[in-house]
């Protein structure tokens, strides 16, 4: 679709959700952006900053933004990788760092990416620089983890009042404001809609029906896999399940989520009907690429919390609003929850869906997943 129709599609909208739309495509693009290596321009409250994605770096890209900035380029990391890397802490959530010397791309590629920190033990000093806006280097982290990167980013502070373009034809290069970072996931889950849906019989569940949800201005799907004819009057037996592509379709032994999924389907069928909500959150909202960095941080002895902070992420970066609308959109606003996980209890009660009873559901261990299981136990709080 060419700009000039998209801004017709939005003028013959209302005009919070033209806002709305916009906001969300800024982001949207942004996220393409990064991933194929280009920067991007930051809008932050007291300052604007060229921004690159560290683990898609090249040296001509440092190069773009020694020149185009006010100053040296520098490498931005998360608290957690920060701590691994043996830098004092801060205090904020992001940490802008520089090396002895001029860091090169290959340099911050191994920097940001923890699997390689076997292969280059003595690497530093690193010191936090003194000067840290708050915001911009929060935002650039979480915009990063939005395109299911490594967070961790290379910037430069411009030197001059940038105007966010919006959808404007002729631009260089795309901006997205802080506001518009922090606010993305919220405003992608409050914009979903069903879009697409047929019926698709599932062994030990022939009655079924697949509702594909996504966000009104594209972005990801997340599956309602509806069950037999669950009533509304009553709390339904509900599952929320995050994808995994290693469990759910190739049968991995290092998680339960194969079986997970498909014991719910069983259960759910017995039970009369119900939900199974299918949200594209792989590996607890890092990405499939991610999931399989810490699985190689497994194999050196992390165990899988360590291993996501180790890479810079938190314990789990999942947000359960896309659930609880769905919830909605279908008529259920009250639910008996298939779950050992009661964080998402709580989240689907913070976002007004009321869950009656938590349903356990629970798996044997094998000797591959059995370390997994217990550290979701000890550390996380699942109640296996």
């Amino acid at each position: 679709m060419e700009r000039s129709e998209l801004r017709d599609r939005f003028k013959s909208s209302p005009l919070s959700a033209r806002k709305e739309g916009v906001r969300l495509i800024a982001v949207d693009r942004a996220l393409d952006d990064l991933r194929r290596g280009m920067p991007v321009v930051l809008v932050g409250g007291d300052a604007h900053y060229a921004v690159a994605a560290a683990e898609r770096i090249s040296d001509e890209t440092i190069a773009w933004l020694n020149n185009f900035g006010g100053g040296e380029p520098f490498l931005v990391i998360s608290a957690h990788r920060a701590r691994t890397l043996k830098i004092k802490q801060t205090g904020s959530e992001a940490v802008a760092v520089r090396g002895s010397g001029h860091l090169a791309a290959a340099d911050i590629a191994t920097l940001v990416d923890p699997t390689a920190d076997l292969d280059h033990p003595m690497r530093g000093p690193f010191v936090a620089l003194q000067e840290q806006p708050g915001e911009e280097l929060r935002a650039a982290l979480m915009l990063n983890r939005l395109a299911r990167l490594l967070p961790a980013a290379v910037m430069t502070r411009i030197g001059q009042k940038y105007d966010p373009p919006g959808l404007r034809e002729s631009e260089p290069f795309l901006s997205v404001s802080t506001k518009e970072i922090f606010s993305h996931e919220t405003s992608a889950a409050e914009s979903l809609v069903a879009v697409s849906e047929a019926h698709v019989p599932l062994v030990g569940a022939v009655k079924t029906r697949i509702i594909v949800f996504r966000p009104k201005t594209g972005g990801v799907e997340h599956l309602a896999i509806i069950i037999g004819e669950p009533s509304r009057s009553v709390p339904a037996l509900v599952r929320l399940h995050s994808e995994c592509f290693t469990g759910d379709l190739l049968g991995s032994l290092r998680c339960d989520c194969g079986q997970q999924l498909r014991g719910a389907v069983d259960a759910i069928s017995e039970g009369g009907g119900g939900v199974l909500l299918y949200l594209a959150q792989e590996g607890r909202g890092i990405g499939l690429v991610n999931k399989l960095r810490a699985y190689q941080l497994q194999d050196q002895g992390y165990d899988t919390i360590d291993a996501n902070q180790r890479l810079g992420f938190e314990a789990d970066e999942r947000i359960f609003l896309p659930a609880a609308k769905m919830l909605r959109n279908l008529g259920f606003n009250s639910v008996r929850l298939l779950t050992n996980n009661p964080h998402k209890v709580s989240a689907l009660e913070l976002n007004g869906i009321e869950v009656i009873e938590r349903v356990s559901h629970s798996f044997p261990a094998n000797d591959h997943n059995l370390k997994y299981l217990e550290t979701k136990a000890k550390r996380s709080g699942h109640l296996l």
